[in-house]
C-alpha cells in the first residue's frame, strides 16, 4: 500500500557519505522533531533527474529552508558512491543525498517503479513529500514529467 498524507514514515535506513566513508542514517534520525522535504528520483545522473529535478532544489534550497524546513533531502535507489558523486557534480552540497541502495525504504513507502524494461531494475517513483516530525503532510507523485514533485511545487505548498 502506498503511503499517504497523515501516515507516519516507516522505520528504515539510508546510507550517506560521511567524512570517513559510508554511514547509516535512520529515518528516525532524519525525520524526528524536524520538518523535512524529501524528494526522490528514479536514478542519479539520468536526464530528467539531472537536468530538471535536482537543479530546482539546488537553486531553491535556501528559499525552502527559509520557510521553516530543516532539511532538504534527495533520495534514489542508487548506491552511496553514486549519490555522493552526483551531489558533488550537481553542486548539491546544501542537500542531504540519501542512498536507498536496496530500495528498502522505497518499498516500505509503496512507491516502487519497475524500470526493468529500461535495464534499471526496481527504482523509486519520482515524488516529493513534506514530513513534519515523521508524519507526511504533503505527498506529490509525478506520473511522467517533473511537475508535482518540483522544487517550485514544494515552494508553493510551503
Amino acid at each position: 500500500m502506498t503511503i499517504k498524507v497523515g501516515d507516519k514514515i516507516p522505520e528504515s535506513a539510508f546510507t550517506v557519505m560521511g567524512e570517513k566513508g559510508p554511514e547509516a542514517m535512520t529515518t528516525a534520525a532524519l525525520f524526528s522533531g524536524k520538518k523535512v522535504v524529501l524528494f526522490a528520483v528514479p536514478g542519479a545522473f539520468t536526464p530528467a533527474c539531472s537536468e530538471a529535478h535536482l537543479p530546482g532544489f539546488v537553486v531553491h534550497v535556501d528559499e525552502i529552508k527559509a520557510r521553516g524546513v530543516d532539511t532538504v533531502a534527495c533520495m534514489s535507489v542508487n548506491d552511496v558512491f553514486v549519490m555522493n558523486a552526483w551531489g558533488k557534480a550537481s553542486n548539491a552540497e546544501h542537500l542531504q543525498m540519501l542512498a536507498d541502495g536496496n530500495g528498502d525504504f522505497t518499498a516500505a513507502l509503496g512507491l516502487e517503479l519497475d524500470g526493468k524494461a529500461w535495464g534499471l531494475g526496481v527504482r523509486s517513483q519520482r515524488f516529493a513529500m513534506i514530513v513534519d516530525d515523521g508524519v507526511v503532510s504533503l505527498l506529490n507523485i509525478d506520473e511522467a514529467a517533473v511537475d508535482a514533485s518540483s522544487a517550485e511545487a514544494i515552494l508553493a505548498a510551503l
